[in-house]
C-alpha cells in the first residue's frame, strides 16, 4: 500500500519523501537514473550534487545560513548528513559530493516507510505526489507537466565548474587563504590563482575569443514557441559575465577583496579560487566558473591562470537545461496546486535556486503531504521566515518576469526598525525575528 508518491530522487525529492515517512506515511520515491541518464549526473545516487559541492554560507546572519537554520529546526535529514559530510570551506558548508549523496542514499534505503523504485514516471500519477523531478525533468514527464499547466513549461540554461586534480596546482604561485584571513595562510580553506593586471586582461580576451558549445536546444525552443529564458542571473558562464565588459569578471567571481598574494604581500588584481571538492582533498572545483566552452578551449584557457598552467582535469565545465513551471499561475504558497490539493511540487521545477532552495521547499512539501493525509490543514509559513518568503515569491511573483530565486534578505518584509538598524547588524536582526517567528508557528502547529 503506499500513501505518497514522490517523483525525483534530488535534493527536494529525497527530503519529502524522508519527512513524509518520518511522520507515518508509506512512500515510493521514484528516481529514473540509471535506467534513464540526465547527461549531467554521473552516478545513480540520491542526491547526487550535479554543480558545486557547497551548500552556500553557513553564517547565522546570511540569508542561506538562515534558511539552514530553519531547516534544522525543521527536522532537515540533508543538512544533518551534509554536516556529517562536511569539507572546510570558510563560513559555507560544502560537501565531499559522494560522501554526502551516499550517506542520503543509506538512510532512504534503510527506511522501512521508503520504497525506491527506478524507473521513469512519465505521467502525472492521480494518487497523492509530489513532483521533486528537478531541472531535467525527462521530456515525457514534462509533457505530462505542460498538459496539466496549459502552457508550455519554461526554462533556462545552468551551466556547471571544472574540477582539476589539486596535485596539478603550481603551489609556487597560488597559495592558500580563506578571504580576511587572520592567521597563517597555510592553513586557508581555498586555494588562490592570484592574476597581475597584465595576465588579467589576456586572459579575458581569450575567453572572449574562444569557441563555445552551440545551445541548439534553446534555439529549438524559440522556434517552437515554447516560453525559455536565456541562464540565470546568479549562475552565469565567465565568458557571458566577461561579454559585459572587461573588468566584468574582476568585480564579480575574481575579485580579490579580503586577499593578498604572499609573494608580494599585497592583494593581487584578481584572483581565482579552488574549493575543495572531495574528503581526501584530491579535487578542487574552480568558484564561480561556470562555463560553456568547448573541452579544448577550456584546456587551453584555463591553463591560463596563473597556477593552473599544468592543471589536469577530472570534470570539465558545461551547461545543462533547467526546467521550471509556472509556479505563480499553478501553485500556493503550500506548494499544492491550486486545483488539486494533493498534487504538490518541489525543489527546482517551482523557481527556487540553490542547493537549500530546493532542500527547504522538499522539507515543507513533504510535511504538508503528511499533514494533508492526516486531514491536517497544510502549513503556510509565515513570509517573515526565509522559508517561507520563498515560498510567497515563487507563488506570487509576476509571471511575465518570473525567474528562479535564491535566498536572499530582499525577499522578506522590511524590519520593522530598519532605520534603527546598522546595515552590518541588519543581517542578524532578520534571523532573529525569522527564527522567532518560525518557532512560534511550530509552537500554534503542537497546541492546535
Amino acid at each position: 500500500m503506499t500513501d505518497l508518491i514522490v517523483i525525483g530522487g534530488g535534493l527536494a525529492g529525497s527530503e519529502a519523501a524522508w519527512q513524509a515517512a518520518q511522520r507515518g506515511l508509506k512512500v515510493r520515491l521514484f528516481e529514473m537514473r540509471p535506467v534513464l541518464q540526465t547527461g549531467a549526473h554521473q552516478t545513480d545516487a540520491l542526491a547526487e550534487l550535479v554543480c558545486s559541492n557547497s551548500l552556500g554560507s553557513n553564517l547565522p546572519d546570511r540569508a542561506s545560513g538562515l534558511l539552514k537554520n530553519e531547516a534544522r529546526l525543521l527536522g532537515s535529514l540533508l543538512v544533518e548528513c551534509a554536516e556529517g559530510a562536511s569539507l572546510p570551506a570558510g563560513g559555507a558548508l560544502a560537501v565531499d559530493r559522494e560522501l554526502f549523496a551516499q550517506k542520503v542514499t543509506e538512510r532512504l534505503e534503510e527506511h522501512p516507510n521508503i520504497e525506491i523504485v527506478r524507473e521513469e514516471v512519465e505521467t502525472i500519477p492521480n494518487s497523492p505526489t509530489i513532483i521533486a523531478s528537478g531541472p531535467l525533468t525527462s521530456p515525457a514527464l514534462s509533457q505530462s507537466i505542460v498538459g496539466l499547466s496549459g502552457e508550455g513549461h519554461l526554462f533556462f540554461f545552468d551551466a556547471i565548474a571544472p574540477i582539476v586534480h589539486a596535485e596539478s596546482v603550481n603551489m609556487r604561485i597560488a597559495f592558500r587563504a580563506s578571504r580576511y584571513d587572520k592567521g597563517d595562510q597555510d592553513d586557508g580553506d581555498y586555494i588562490n590563482c592570484p592574476f597581475t593586471k597584465e595576465e588579467y586582461y589576456a586572459f579575458v580576451g581569450a575567453l572572449l575569443q574562444a569557441e563555445r558549445i552551440e545551445l541548439r536546444a534553446f534555439e529549438d525552443a524559440i522556434k517552437s514557441g515554447v516560453k525559455a529564458g536565456h541562464f540565470f542571473e546568479g549562475c552565469l558562464p565567465v565568458e557571458i559575465i566577461a561579454e559585459r565588459g572587461v573588468d566584468s569578471l574582476a568585480f564579480g567571481p575574481m575579485r580579490p577583496v579580503g586577499l593578498r598574494d604572499p609573494r608580494t604581500g599585497k592583494r593581487p588584481h584578481t584572483v581565482v579560487q579552488l574549493r575543495q571538492d572531495n574528503l581526501a582533498g584530491s579535487l578542487y572545483n574552480l568558484v564561480g566558473f561556470q562555463t560553456n566552452l568547448k573541452f579544448p578551449e577550456q584546456k587551453r584557457v584555463l591553463r591560463m591562470i596563473p597556477g593552473l598552467e599544468n592543471a589536469e582535469f577530472m570534470r570539465y565545465g558545461q551547461m545543462h537545461r533547467n526546467t521550471f513551471i509556472a509556479s505563480p499561475k499553478l501553485l500556493r504558497a503550500t506548494l499544492q496546486h491550486k486545483t488539486r490539493d494533493d498534487l504538490f511540487f518541489a525543489g527546482q521545477i517551482t523557481g527556487v535556486e540553490g542547493y537549500m532552495g530546493n532542500i527547504a521547499t522538499g522539507l515543507l512539501a513533504g510535511v504538508n503531504a503528511a499533514r494533508l493525509h492526516h486531514s491536517q490543514a497544510p502549513l503556510t509559513l509565515p513570509q517573515t521566515t526565509m522559508l517561507g518568503a520563498l515560498c510567497h515569491y515563487v507563488t506570487h511573483a509576476d509571471l511575465k518576469d518570473f525567474q528562479p530565486m535564491k535566498a536572499n534578505f530582499g525577499i522578506l518584509p522590511p524590519l520593522e526598525f530598519a532605520s534603527k538598524v546598522g546595515k552590518r547588524e541588519r543581517g542578524a536582526t532578520y534571523a532573529e525575528r525569522s527564527l522567532a517567528d518560525l518557532q512560534t508557528a511550530l509552537d500554534e502547529m503542537v497546541t492546535a
